[in-house]
């Protein structure tokens, strides 16, 4: 996968673009991520990005038309007309596990990080295919948004984590909270870890793990679970 992320401030990600998982996996050739400078397609000698909005109001508005230019010059570099191309916005659909998949399958995302008062919506209109938010709350830009959408998208793809079982199980992954999760000491501080998960019985502990997973995402986000597919005797 290849991923192109518009910014006014590229330096934002060089943190954590540059550590752990995303950084083993761009080693790998797994993902690419460019980081491209909106000012960078500016024509005038301040780089203007940004203007006071029509109307009034206060706060500036990212102009349209370093942005168009970018991603118009990102395709032609890709070869992908048809690239996916997310503005990140509070107003977008709301960011989950469904969607991490479903960006996961593409080989193209353009990302376009919004600042100061917001984009022109000429933008949202013709050149974005997609509006993601990553919650019901304003950040101060889309950089923070693009990180956790990227991540959450890149632990995806095929070898990232080394094995398709380590996100089978994840929270949201099957419309459930992942199981509670212990380690050694069995026992710590007077607390011990579960019987079933030291008895060898990997029946058992799957039977006790998808119980558990089924009581915490009742307690928790009731929502994704369906009543009729819980067990009479979890109810």
């Amino acid at each position: 996968m290849r991923v192109d992320i518009l910014s006014l401030f590229p330096q934002m990600f060089d943190g954590p673009f540059s550590q752990s998982i995303i950084k083993r996996a761009a080693d790998r050739g797994l993902i690419s991520i460019f980081i491209h400078n909106i000012r960078d397609f500016t024509h005038d000698k301040h780089r203007t990005v940004d203007d006071y909005p029509y109307g009034g109001g206060s706060g500036m508005v990212l102009k349209p038309e370093p942005l168009f230019e970018a991603v118009e010059w990102i395709k032609g570099e890709i070869h992908n007309d048809s690239a996916l191309v997310i503005l990140l916005t509070p107003q977008g659909r709301l960011f989950c596990h469904k969607i991490a998949q479903e960006l996961s399958t593409q080989p193209n995302l353009i990302i376009i990080c919004g600042h100061y008062e917001g984009v022109d919506d000429r933008v949202r209109e013709h050149l974005a295919t997609d509006e993601i938010s990553i919650g019901e709350y304003v950040l101060s830009g889309g950089e923070l948004a693009a990180m956790v959408v990227v991540d959450a998208v890149a632990r995806l793809l095929p070898g990232v984590l080394g094995s398709e079982e380590s996100t089978r199980d994840d929270s949201y992954a099957n419309d459930l909270l992942e199981y509670p999760q212990y380690t050694r000491p069995p026992v710590y501080r007077g607390w011990e870890v579960p019987a079933v998960l030291l008895s060898g019985n990997h029946q058992e502990v799957a039977r006790w793990r998808r119980e558990q997973a089924i009581k915490r995402t009742l307690e928790r986000r009731p929502g994704l679970l369906s009543k009729t597919a819980v067990p009479e005797e979890i109810r």
